[in-house]
């Protein structure tokens, strides 16, 4: 199935419903660990993107850069940065396949998530086993590899993400100065991967 500017949009709409819905959760998991804002952040930076007419762009890539660059004006939290990070990424990837002569397709998604995580680990300096974003799309790239491609796949993905990494205390972004604390407890990150694709 080609993955075209409708199709983000309509992934971006999900996404912002998804923020909306976990905003407190995710608010409560963020003040065991940090400050306590993530679930409103995201919640901002969801509605900027999903509003940001990529459905009326002519290709994947363009609707992708109108997502990133919404991010970018809405966010100046570290994890929003990373969501702008991922958005820029697909659609570095997504101008790839164009020039190629081709629309993106669902088939592709494990070689964009793969690239998303590399950015985004770059983008954070965080690697796979610090209990963070990072390891969520490590699971993503893995299992969708494994496939099949689907949505229910990605969000198994990032429930067992959650699950395995929880017993874990976190090693870096502000959470690691309550690296006791966090054992046991979800990284407000990882949580967000996983209720935002609901």
């Amino acid at each position: 199935m080609s993955i075209g500017p409708q199709a983000i949009a309509t992934f971006l709409e999900r996404l912002n419903e998804n923020a909306a819905a976990s905003e407190q959760a995710l608010n409560a998991a963020d003040a065991r660990l940090g400050d306590g804002d993530t679930g409103s952040m995201l919640r901002r930076v969801m509605a900027a993107m999903a509003h940001a007419g990529a459905g009326g762009a002519e290709t994947a890539s363009d609707a992708a850069k109108r997502a990133a660059a919404a991010a970018m004006k809405e966010t100046g939290s570290s994890l929003g940065s990373l969501v702008a990070t991922a958005a820029m990424t697909l659609a570095r990837k997504a101008k790839e396949i164009e020039a190629s002569g081709r629309t993106p397709e669902t088939a592709d998604l494990p070689m964009i998530v793969e690239a998303i995580r590399d950015a985004i680990s770059a983008r954070g300096k965080a690697s796979v086993g610090d209990k963070t974003v990072v390891d969520s799309f490590d699971y993503l790239t893995r299992y969708l590899a494994q496939g099949p491609v689907s949505l229910e796949t990605a969000q198994r993905a990032a429930n067992d993400a959650l699950d395995q990494m929880r017993p874990m205390p976190c090693r870096i972004g502000r959470a690691r100065m309550f690296a006791e604390r966090s054992i046991g407890s979800d990284d407000p990150g990882m949580l967000a991967v996983a209720k935002l694709l609901g």
